[in-house]
């Protein structure tokens, strides 16, 4: 028996009725931000990042939600922008060594001895020149929405270090970097570049004989329970930019962008005073622990280091930009 016209129209609306109270439903479901990084919860970053979705979920709960994975749980940051331009992730924030692929400025971060503390990387940061940084790769599918601190760098090593030649023939373990590598080379070297969540193990069973860390990871991940030597360099910057999609990005309408670009900026801000409040505290417990000794550099000690390592400024001049470097280099106090 043929349906009827009337039982085909009724058909038909209950069917446009479903579709569109579907529509309606899928568009008041949250946007889900998976926020991935390779830390743990109680550093810096990880404070950051547990910062931004408590505010998120305060200000647009009924709208977004974010979801945090520390500790590499999703992904490692050598494979976390792949991810992210695949839309898996939506926001993270990995070293600004790793964004090597996609723009060979943010190798300035890397140079070693380049700022004399926080204070010259936060007047870079905010200037013309450091925020221009930010949008650098937007054609190559990413956008920088902030730049947040880990701190300035410490060797830690199996022997003491006290002088450049003291590195020579060592193992050390690198983020993929061609300017961490050049680093090392310098001073007769050998960068291994590996995951940072492989690195306790590499330390413990001596298949490195060092790293190069903030005191935040050196606490953090225990990386001062296999070495017995830290030598206090503060030689280079270990900085994270957080970073999303630009399809992503660009896809939010423009009310919800701009508040959740509001959150993260608070978020930024707490995360760095994290970091700075948090860094002597984090050496004082390794001194505390007796499980490592810290070497302090007298002033002819680290000139030897710049000395060694300055070279490789100019070997990444013309990747860099060497405005971009003086611009850096004239954020320190003395400049």
């Amino acid at each position: 028996m043929k349906p009827t016209l009337a039982a085909l129209s009724l058909a038909a609306i209950t069917a446009a009725s479903t579709l569109v109270t579907g529509t309606a439903s899928a568009a008041d479901d949250p946007i889900v931000i998976k926020f991935s990084h390779v830390v743990a919860e109680n550093t810096p970053k990880g404070q950051m990042a547990l910062k931004l979705q408590e505010l998120v979920e305060e200000r647009m709960g009924d709208r977004v939600v974010v979801e945090v994975y520390p500790n590499s749980q999703l992904f490692g940051d050598d494979k976390v922008l792949e991810a992210m331009q695949l839309g898996d992730v939506q926001l993270a924030a990995p070293a600004l060594s790793k964004f090597g692929r996609y723009t060979k400025k943010l190798a300035l971060f890397d140079l070693p001895f380049l700022f004399e503390d926080l204070d010259a990387v936060d007047r870079f940061q905010q200037s013309e020149a450091g925020q221009e940084l930010l949008t650098s790769m937007e054609k190559k599918g990413l956008i920088g929405l902030g730049y947040l601190h880990s701190g300035l760098k410490q060797f830690s090593s199996n022997e003491p270090l006290r002088v450049p030649e003291d590195a020579a023939g060592m193992k050390f373990r690198i983020m993929s970097s061609e300017v961490l590598e050049a680093q090392f080379k310098a001073v007769d070297a050998t960068p291994l570049k590996k995951p940072f969540s492989e690195v306790f193990t590499l330390l413990q069973t001596k298949a490195i004989d060092g790293q190069e860390s903030p005191w935040s990871n050196t606490y953090t991940k225990k990386f001062f329970e296999v070495q017995p030597y830290i030598t206090e360099s503060n030689h280079g910057l270990l900085d994270y930019m957080v970073v999303t999609s630009a399809e992503f990005w660009n896809g939010l309408p423009d009310d919800l962008r701009a508040e959740l670009k509001a959150a993260i900026d608070e978020a930024v801000t707490y995360g760095n005073q994290v970091a700075r409040d948090k860094d002597l505290d984090y050496r004082q417990k390794i001194v505390d622990s007796g499980r490592t000794e810290i070497i302090t550099l007298t002033p002819e000690e680290r000139a030897q280091w710049l000395q060694a390592m300055k070279p490789v400024w100019e070997e990444f001049e013309d990747e860099i930009g060497a405005e971009l470097i003086d611009a850096a280099y004239a954020s320190n106090r003395g400049n």
